[in-house]
């Protein structure tokens, strides 16, 4: 039996519209050297981004088989990708929904055995001799003629690998440092005597069927007192809570927490009665998305799937969230899991009304509700301590389901604006003092040691 021989493939493509003009590029590289072995690029006309990240890969894979054409079963080729969609629907962890991309995954899977090949994400900034090709392969198209090879200057242009250069900007969810974070917590092991892992090659290549890294969930927190101020926009409140034992602090005894559990928050886009600024929680009609929540709700859609970090969505059992949450999972090719602690608070008597009606009609109860988290609203409504008691639990169950993942939460504007007050720490009263869109987003991520970091609140770049 022959020794295994180890290739690295670095895969890209592009589209100038999308769809609009593209073009792919792919390259082979020798993981002990990080000499270039083969390159590959192509302008394939009109495409989407992924159609042409997809024919990358593919022509990577291909280009790998042709180099050793002898090796049969020994080859190993190692993917690297800053396409999530191609790199998590090749691993087996993302379904493949969408009827272009089915074939093309056919045609990847088929090149090799699924056991010699394993995927990696990586950053943009890691990627830029692939990336170079497959701008070099649209520039053609865009004059009329093919990419050659022999006019390629892509390896040229990019960074000879093995030599010591500025760190890439961090890449990841919205907020999201993770790079730093990697680098901070590698300084600490350093510090504390941890030796790095050895390593005889640039790109160290795993074997198939490597766990991932799981963190475990967060302590369960329990509502206090709190005296709110100010007025209630659609939504908003919650209850104090406190950690069920001291936070660890300080960098200087900090673990190697691993990649936390990031709720990437995402409010649902507009209905009919968001603009007119009317209570609308789960107990009143649950109105659907109006054209402009639609609207919003597909950008934010082409925004997650630009990203590429989303790896699983949960929404609130209310239509105006499944329906956001639909078209976002329609373009990543997710499924959607329904949670009911994501749902909206019930405001009772005051649904469907706006603020000054219900200070008008209900003034006595409304005071109350405004001076204390544990009050209802009028007519059989949640109080914000139950919201929050809910929210915590539906926490609790999606951090450890989803430890060291990024996931979407589709919901409301009092479930976010408690998980990001629990997350901060901040009284009761902060809830009114922040603002959170229609289609905004808010990141928090959740470490093993219970500790929590806002990283992102109401961005609504998206949407511009």
């Amino acid at each position: 039996m022959s020794a295994a021989r180890h290739v690295v493939v670095e895969a890209d493509g592009g589209s100038r519209g999308n769809p609009g003009p593209a073009g792919y590029g792919a390259v082979v590289i020798d993981p002990a050297t990080g000499e270039p072995l083969a390159e590959a690029a192509e302008y394939i006309g009109v495409a989407t981004n992924n159609v042409a990240e997809y024919r990358g890969l593919i022509a990577g894979l291909t280009a790998a088989k042709a180099l050793f054409p002898d090796a049969g079963d020994a080859l190993r080729v190692h993917v690297r990708m800053d396409s999530k969609l191609v790199v998590e629907q090749m691993s087996g962890r993302w379904k493949i929904k969408h009827p272009d991309m089915k074939p093309l995954a056919a045609r990847a899977a088929a090149v090799l055995p699924p056991s010699s090949v394993t995927y990696e994400w990586i950053p943009r900034a890691q990627n830029k001799h692939a990336d170079r090709l497959a701008n070099e392969a649209m520039d053609a198209g865009r004059d009329g003629r093919q990419w050659e090879a022999t006019a390629s200057t892509a390896a040229l242009d990019t960074p000879a690998r093995g030599t010591v250069s500025t760190p890439p900007p961090a890449q990841g969810p919205p907020g999201d440092q993770v790079a730093g974070a990697a680098r901070a917590r590698a300084a600490l092991a350093a510090a504390r005597g941890a030796s790095a892992p050895a390593a005889d090659t640039l790109f160290p290549v795993p074997e198939p069927g490597v766990p991932d890294v799981t963190v475990p969930a967060a302590p369960a927190e329990t509502p206090g007192p709190g005296q709110p101020a100010g007025t209630a926009p659609e939504g908003a409140g919650s209850s104090q809570q406190k950690p069920s034992g001291p936070p660890r602090t300080g960098w200087g005894s900090a673990p190697d927490l691993g990649a936390p559990a990031t709720l990437v928050l995402l409010r649902h886009g507009e209905t009919a009665l968001t603009p007119e600024k009317r209570f609308s929680g789960s107990g009143g009609t649950d109105p659907e998305l109006s054209a402009t929540g639609r609207d919003q709700a597909a950008r934010a859609a082409e925004h997650f799937a630009a990203l590429g970090a989303v790896q699983a969505i949960v929404s609130s059992p209310l239509r105006r969230c499944r329906e956001t949450a639909a078209a976002v999972a329609d373009r990543l090719g997710l499924d959607v899991r329904i949670d009911e602690g994501l749902r909206e608070t019930d405001f009772g008597a005051w649904e469907g009304l706006t603020f000054g009606e219900v200070r008008e009609r209900y003034g006595d109860d409304l005071t109350a509700w405004l001076a204390s988290p544990d009050t209802a609203p009028t007519g059989g409504g949640e109080s914000f301590a139950e919201v929050a008691g809910r929210v915590a639990a539906a926490r609790d169950r999606i951090v450890a389901r989803y430890a060291g993942r990024t996931v979407l939460l589709v919901t409301h504007v009092t479930p976010i604006k408690t998980l990001v007050r629990l997350a901060l720490g901040a009284p009761p009263e902060a809830l009114f003092r922040m603002e959170l869109s229609a289609a905004s987003i808010s990141t928090v991520a959740y470490y093993g040691d219970g500790n929590a970091s806002v990283r992102l609140l109401n961005d609504t770049s998206h949407l511009r």
